[in-house]
C-alpha cells in the first residue's frame, strides 16, 4: 500500500468523490484539473487548459472532458459523469472501483467482466495530454469508445450554443483536428491505433459547474462534441489517445507515455508530495521564467512570488535565481506590478518591492553567493531603497521620522488589499506595521552589502537611517498597555486591532525589534490568531471577526481578511520562534507542519489551499492550491532541518 490512500468503498459516493480534485500541470502555463471521478464541478475544470498566445497567453479550456463508453453484445456502459439540472447524467461513478495518484492519476473500471484502467499524463513543457486506456480484463469482444467534449473558452467564462461555432473536421494520421472558433489553434486529437471516428456533431446543453454556483457565479454552460472514436480492444491491449496543440505521429504515443512516465517524481511521502507539487508553481517561458500564485484563477503576482521563492526553489538555487532575474526586469519606478503576465499591469503594492529584499535575503543564505547577489540586485535594490525616500507616486513616502507613510485613498497597498463596493475593507492608510518592518530590514541589509563591497556613496546617504527607524517604529506602534504593535497607524492615532501583520517584524533577518519585545508580539499572536492551519487575519474577540468565508464575491471579499486563517504568515511565526529559542523548538515546528499532512488526500490532492475558515475545523477556502501556502510548509521543514543540522550560533538567517 503506497502513501496516498483512497477510500474505495466511498468512491461511488459523490459527497466523498466530488470533494477530491486533482491538477496536474505542464510546467509551462497549462495544466488538466478535474475531480478523482472525472466530473467537472467548476469552470476551471478540463483534460486539456493551457494559455493561448492568440489572446495574451490567457489561459483557455479546449477540452473539458472525455467521456468513455464501453460497448459489449451491443450493450453500451458510458463511464462519464456530467452534472445536469436536477441530475447527473451518465453516472458512469458506479462502476469506479479503484483510484491511484502515484506515479500518475489511475481510475480503474469493472463493468460485468470487464475491468479498464485509465491513466493520465500531462506531458512537460507541451500542451498535450495523453490518456492511456488498458482493458486488464474481459471475456467478450470489447469495443471503446471516446467522445471529446470541447469547450474552446477562457476559464473565468463559460460557453453556450452559438451560431459561429465551426463543426467542420479535419482528419489527420489516426484522429481529427477540430478548430470550434477563429482565433484559435486546433486542437488534434488523436489514438495510438487505428481506429474509427464518427462523425456526430451535437452540443450538450446546462452541464453545470455546482463550485461555481457556491462561489455566486454562472454555473451552466453548453458543450460541443464532434462525434466519437472506436477501438475494439482485447484483453491486455492499450490504447492512448492525446489532445494536443501539436500534430503527433501516432507511433510515437506509446513511447512518450512510457517516457513521461518514468520522469514522475514519487508522491510516497508528505515532503516529496510537497515538492512535486512546488514544481507545479514553476512556469517557464521563452524569455522569463515565473511562479503561478496558484490555481485555478490566479497567474503570477509579484508579492506572492517573493513570499514563494525560499520555500519552493531552496533546494533549486539556478530556478530561484532565474525567477528573481526575471521579476527584476519587471521593476519599474521602483514598484513591481501586481500581476506580471497581464497587459496592462497596476504598480500599486507598497510592500511588494520590500520582500524583494528578503527573497534575496534568503537566496544568499541558501548559496552564500553574496557578490553575486550585489553584482546582480545591488543596484536595483539601491533603485527601490531611493524611490521610496523620495516618494512613489504620491502614496509612498518617507517621513522625517524614517518611517514609510503609504496612502492612496480608495487603493489598499499591501496584502490586504480587498476591495467591496469599490472600498477597501481594511483601508490601513499611514504607517503600517509589516510594510516598515520590512524598511528596515531592507535598508539594513543593503547597507551590510554596500559595506562589505565599498560602496561609499550609498553608505554616506543612508548609514544614519536604520537608527532613525528602529527609534521610531517603537515610538509609533508599540502599544506599551497591550504589549504588542499596533497594525497600522494613521491620521487617527494607532489601529489596536491585533492582526498578524505585526508577526513580520518579529522574523525578519533585521528586526527593528528587542527579543523581549518580540516574544510579547508573538504571545499576543498565540493567544488570539494562531490556529492548527495558519494564522488568522483578525481576532475572534473582535466585532468585525467573520467566521465563515462562502456566499458571493462580495460577501467573500468582505470576509477575506477578517478572520480567514493564511498559511504563509505560519512560516513567519515559526522562523521569529526559531530565531529566539533555537533548537528547542525543532518538536513544536514539526507538529505545526504535520497539521497539513491531512491535506495530501483531503481537497485537491497533494496541495495546500489559499486559506481556511476562521473556525474549527478549518475548512479549505479559496483557490484550491496555492504556492505561498505550499512554500510557507517547505520552508518550515527548510528550517528545521537547518537548525537540526547546525547550532544556532553558526545558522545565518
Amino acid at each position: 500500500m503506497g502513501y496516498l490512500n483512497f477510500d474505495k468503498s466511498e468512491l461511488v459516493n459523490l459527497e466523498y468523490s466530488l470533494s477530491l480534485e486533482l491538477l496536474n500541470t505542464n510546467r509551462a502555463g497549462g495544466y488538466t484539473s478535474t475531480t478523482i471521478v472525472g466530473c467537472n464541478t467548476r469552470k476551471y475544470h478540463g483534460w486539456l487548459i493551457c494559455p493561448i498566445e492568440e489572446f495574451g497567453g490567457e489561459k483557455h479550456v479546449l477540452l473539458s472532458s472525455l467521456d468513455e463508453t464501453i460497448v459489449q453484445h451491443e450493450q453500451t456502459f458510458n463511464l462519464a459523469i456530467h452534472k445536469y439540472p436536477n441530475i447527473y447524467e451518465p453516472r458512469g461513478h458506479k462502476y469506479i472501483v479503484d483510484f491511484e495518484f502515484e506515479p500518475t492519476p489511475a481510475i480503474t473500471y469493472r463493468v460485468g467482466g470487464v475491468i479498464l484502467k485509465k491513466e493520465l499524463i500531462v506531458v512537460h513543457n507541451e500542451e498535450q495530454i495523453l490518456v492511456k486506456y488498458t482493458l486488464l480484463d474481459a471475456h467478450s469482444p470489447t469495443l471503446l469508445r471516446l467522445k471529446p467534449m470541447l469547450a474552446y473558452r477562457s476559464i473565468h467564462k463559460l460557453s453556450r450554443v452559438n451560431m459561429y461555432a465551426n463543426s467542420q473536421l479535419k482528419f489527420i494520421p489516426n484522429g481529427i483536428a477540430s478548430k470550434l472558433y477563429s482565433g484559435y489553434p486546433a486542437l488534434n486529437m488523436q489514438v495510438s491505433r487505428n481506429s474509427e471516428f464518427v462523425a456526430i456533431p451535437d452540443w450538450y446543453y446546462n452541464v453545470e459547474y455546482m463550485e461555481e454556483k457556491k462561489r455566486g457565479y454562472e454555473y451552466q454552460e453548453d458543450l460541443f462534441s464532434p462525434g466519437y472514436f472506436e477501438t475494439p480492444l482485447k484483453k491486455g491491449e492499450s490504447v492512448i489517445f492525446s489532445a494536443s496543440l501539436n500534430e503527433i505521429n501516432p507511433s510515437s504515443l506509446n513511447r512518450k507515455f512510457n517516457r513521461e512516465m518514468t520522469l514522475r517524481p514519487p508522491k510516497d511521502s508528505f515532503m516529496s508530495c510537497l515538492q512535486n507539487t512546488a514544481n507545479q508553481f514553476i512556469m517557464k517561458k521563452k524569455h522569463s521564467v515565473e511562479i503561478v500564485s496558484g490555481y485555478h484563477w490566479y497567474g503570477c503576482r509579484s508579492r506572492d512570488t517573493f513570499l514563494s521563492l525560499p520555500g519552493l526553489l531552496s533546494k533549486d538555487p539556478a530556478t530561484y535565481r532565474s525567477v528573481l532575474n526575471s521579476m527584476s526586469d519587471t521593476l519599474k519606478n521602483g514598484l513591481f506590478p501586481d500581476t506580471v503576465d497581464t497587459c496592462n499591469p497596476v504598480y500599486s503594492a507598497a510592500d511588494t518591492p520590500l520582500w524583494y529584499f528578503w527573497s534575496i535575503q534568503k537566496y544568499e543564505s541558501i548559496t552564500h553567493e553574496t557578490n553575486t547577489v550585489w553584482k546582480l540586485y545591488g543596484e536595483k535594490m539601491k533603485t527601490i531603497l531611493h524611490a521610496c525616500r523620495n516618494g512613489i507616486n504620491s502614496g509612498i513616502q518617507m517621513h522625517e521620522n524614517g518611517l514609510i507613510w503609504v496612502e492612496e485613498r480608495g487603493i489598499p497597498k499591501t496584502w490586504m488589499n480587498a476591495i467591496v463596493n469599490n472600498l477597501p475593507v481594511t483601508p490601513r492608510y499611514g504607517y503600517t506595521v509589516e510594510v516598515n518592518a520590512l524598511w528596515y530590514n531592507a535598508v539594513c541589509y543593503t547597507l551590510e552589502l554596500a559595506e562589505k563591497y565599498g560602496d561609499e556613496n550609498f553608505i554616506s546617504k543612508w548609514k544614519n537611517i536604520p537608527a532613525l527607524i528602529r527609534d521610531s517604529f517603537m515610538k509609533v506602534f508599540w502599544m506599551p498597555e497591550k504589549n504588542h504593535l499596533a497594525d497600522y497607524v494613521g491620521v487617527d492615532g494607532q489601529n489596536q486591532r491585533i492582526r498578524p501583520n505585526e508577526i513580520i517584524a518579529t522574523s525578519l533577518p533585521y528586526s527593528p525589534l528587542s527579543d523581549e519585545a518580540r516574544e510579547y508580539v508573538l504571545e499576543a499572536i498565540e493567544y488570539d490568531l494562531l490556529t492548527p492551519k495558519g494564522i488568522r487575519t483578525l481576532s475572534p474577540k473582535n466585532p468585525a471577526y467573520r467566521s465563515i468565508y462562502e456566499g458571493s464575491v462580495e460577501e467573500r471579499d468582505a470576509a477575506l481578511h477578517q478572520g480567514t486563517v493564511w498559511v504563509w504568515l505560519l512560516a513567519h511565526y515559526v522562523e521569529a520562534k526559531f530565531n529566539l529559542h533555537g533548537k528547542p523548538f525543532i518538536p513544536e515546528a514539526k507538529r505545526i507542519m504535520s497539521n497539513f499532512e491531512q491535506d495530501m488526500t483531503t481537497g485537491c490532492i497533494c496541495t495546500i489551499p489559499e486559506m481556511y475558515a476562521s473556525d474549527p475545523p478549518h475548512e479549505p477556502c479559496g483557490a484550491i492550491s496555492q504556492a505561498w501556502s505550499v512554500a510557507a510548509v517547505l520552508y518550515i521543514a527548510h528550517l528545521i532541518k537547518l537548525y537540526e543540522a547546525t547550532p544556532k550560533k553558526e545558522i545565518k538567517k
